[in-house]
């Protein structure tokens, strides 16, 4: 497999580098050089599969001879452990539930495979230093991933405050090789800080530094396999008229939907669902590529207003010369955000803000005919002090929380800045 720099096409690099490496020069991002697709015929017989079979041989597609098929599908299977199911909402709309891993979020999928991949392709004596921010789950699954790994020390930024408690907690109470940090400032200043630190040759070089952001390709890989997992759960007729709805911040979570449908998944469009951190649907209306700073949202995974990943939407519309146009995108307020939780649980289904957002931008375009899926990223009580607010009612916990919410908080306090940041990280 070889991936390409988008800031430099001439940078071109293997799977095993672009893992070990994240990103390229100029702080760009890799993509494949070689955008498989199956035929139709390939297809169905796919999503007759088991999850696990299926998603090697999608992995295969783009990852070709650099990890013989019977190691990659050990590898799938130990990172997959686990269930996406479909759970129907309505007569035409249903959940893809990515929330059933042991930190209860769809970062699981892209973290485990991440884990398994950086382990079979660094060196047994290698020394790895994973870098990597977060807007909430993303530190729970990374940190769950490679906690007790061997020769990798990981460690997390979260802006301080800006987080669940909950969510804060699932990560930030490890300790071992398991470093966190509050960042005083809000995600975009978390994520800046890990770019710069990428930016340090010498750094870099001292560290063996990596990161486990969807800027890594391996997480991002993993993500298309359940796209593919929730249609193979569909009948005939839902799978010919399937709109899917996804809940965007940093959009790792739209481009993997977007590469499982350029490889031949039968999806008709997508939404692209945003909070008020609203880049994407502005820069959709209007073709200005202007962000406002961030804003704090219930929906805080998604409080991004930079987010990482769109080049690589834009790359992948210019080679499959897709419209742009044809991406729907659009902000939900806080407000909405609570009226809609609200509404889902009056029918039967309990949801947090970032589902939310995506099933009310669902909603709100899903046209006669058409069956519609909204991503479930996380679960209700990872954000429970909200959600039992809202909904008036008391959510009990489940054991992977329960079992972490009285411990000590581990986390070291940090200014938004790369000399304090530069120093911790050289600290044996």
């Amino acid at each position: 497999m070889k991936l390409y720099n988008l800031k430099d096409h001439n940078e071109q690099v293997s799977f095993a580098q672009a893992v070990k490496q994240g990103l390229g020069s100029q702080q760009g991002l890799f993509f494949p050089l070689e955008l498989p697709e199956f035929e139709l015929t390939d297809i169905d017989a796919m999503l007759e599969m088991d999850f696990v079979s299926r998603s090697s041989k999608i992995l295969s597609a783009y990852i070709g001879d650099e990890i013989a098929a019977h190691q990659l599908a050990e590898r799938v299977k130990n990172a997959f452990a686990f269930p996406a199911p479909v759970a129907k909402v309505s007569a035409d709309v249903a959940c893809l539930e990515l929330f059933h891993g042991p930190t209860l979020a769809f970062k699981d999928f892209g973290g485990r495979f991440m884990a398994q991949m950086l382990s079979y392709v660094s060196g047994a004596d290698e020394q790895i230093t994973i870098l990597t921010a977060t807007s909430g789950d993303t530190g729970a699954a990374v940190a769950h991933a490679f906690y007790g790994m061997e020769n990798v020390r990981v460690v997390i930024l979260y802006p301080q405050g800006k987080i669940s408690p909950l969510q804060e907690k699932l990560f930030c109470t490890l300790g071992g090789n398991i470093e966190t940090i509050a960042v005083e400032g809000d995600f975009d200043a978390c994520q800046a800080l890990v770019k710069q630190a990428f930016d340090d040759e010498a750094l870099k070089k001292a560290i063996g530094l990596n990161s486990a952001n969807s800027i890594n390709i391996s997480r991002l890989l993993a993500q298309i396999c359940y796209y593919f997992e929730a249609v193979a759960q569909l009948p005939q007729e839902q799978r010919n008229q399937l709109v899917v709805s996804v809940p965007s911040g940093n959009f790792g979570d739209l481009t993997a939907g977007l590469l499982a449908k350029s490889l031949g998944l039968p999806i008709k469009r997508f939404i692209a669902a945003t909070n008020a951190n609203d880049t994407v649907p502005r820069f959709l209306g209007n073709g200005e590529w202007l962000p406002n700073a961030t804003v704090a949202t219930l929906s805080n995974a998604m409080d991004v207003s930079q987010p990482n990943n769109w080049p690589r939407v834009e790359e992948l519309f210019r080679r499959k010369t897709w419209r742009l146009t044809d991406l729907v995108s659009g902000a939900v307020s806080d407000e909405t955000t609570k009226a809609t939780m609200r509404e889902l649980a009056e029918i039967g289904y309990i949801s947090e803000p970032h589902a939310a957002i995506a099933y009310r931008m669902l909603r709100d375009n899903l046209q006669e005919g058409e069956f519609g899926l909204f991503l479930g990223t996380a679960h209700p009580a990872k954000f429970k002090e909200s959600v039992d607010e809202i909904l008036g009612q008391e959510l009990p916990l489940p054991k992977e929380l329960a079992e972490r919410a009285e411990l000590p908080l581990l986390s070291h306090n940090m200014a938004a800045d790369f000399a304090e940041l530069r120093k911790f990280l050289m600290k044996a």
